[in-house]
């Protein structure tokens, strides 16, 4: 099995403030790994200074064994590890088909490529192809100020996919979503997401998507992660209980995730 993500001692202070302290794991390919814990527990920070937003205080960062600490956002992205955003990053005054153009226009660029067109039959191809796997084709020429919020997580996912990433890290992908809509999407995104071969960690909130969709969990506290097991066994950690989820949250026991 191939080691996608090797995380060692990271530490990350703001002033007096301690974010991320002593954080050390593995990511193994074809894992799917749910972030939980509290707003401000340190969850966003790590993943800001494993994708570039943020340079960790010390520690060491490797990707496919490329050291990527000091690296930007764009050239983590290069590497093939990507990221969306809790608050979709698309362009609201262009259609799905445009956001997507784009995407993959930026994603191909080299040297001079600023100056050659985006519209090219290789390229549409390739867009058509990918709004189809997310299932948003429907929308595709609909402009994204005015698509559902649900469609507009999968546009911003599809958007950070373009390149086939190896890892791929979501930011509460739920969050916004109607309850009726939650597993629905999770589904697109992950069936898609399989297809690519993509390895999968995401931050989320909501304990029923972590125990559908997840086979591994990390519990964030105080910058830290005080749990780091199968779904199952964190979701009846005593400190995870304690701490992330509440005494009287009762688990399913959705053995190792959904395979939806």
């Amino acid at each position: 099995m191939v080691r996608v993500l090797e995380v060692h001692d990271l530490e990350k202070n703001f002033g007096g403030v301690v974010a991320a302290h002593n954080i050390t794991v593995n990511v193994e390919e074809g894992e799917t790994i749910g972030i939980i814990g509290a707003n401000g527990a340190g969850k966003t920070t790590f993943v800001n200074m494993v994708t570039g937003y943020l340079p960790p205080s010390s520690g060491s960062i490797e990707f496919l064994g490329n050291n990527v600490v000091g690296l930007n956002p764009r050239d983590v992205t290069k590497l093939g590890l990507c990221r969306s955003f809790q608050v979709p990053q698309v362009f609201l005054s262009e259609t799905v088909f445009d956001n997507m153009l784009v995407a993959y226009g930026i994603a191909e660029r080299t040297g001079w490529g600023l100056f050659t067109p985006l519209h090219t039959e290789e390229r549409e191809e390739k867009v058509d192809a990918h709004l189809k796997r997310y299932q948003i084709s429907e929308y595709r020429d609909t402009a994204a100020s005015a698509l559902p919020q649900g469609v507009r997580k999968l546009l911003d996912i599809a958007m950070a996919t373009v390149r086939n990433p190896k890892l791929i890290m979501l930011d509460e992908p739920t969050s916004g979503i109607s309850a009726e809509e939650k597993f629905g999407l999770m589904d697109i995104i992950m069936k898609a997401l399989r297809e690519e071969d993509t390895t999968v960690m995401f931050i989320e909130h909501d304990m029923e998507i972590v125990e559908r969709f997840v086979q591994r969990v990390w519990a964030f506290y105080q910058g830290e992660i005080i749990c780091d097991a199968p779904t199952a066994a964190a979701m009846i950690d005593e400190k995870v209980r304690e701490f992330v989820i509440g005494q009287e949250y009762h688990p399913a026991h959705v053995e190792g995730g959904s395979n939806a």
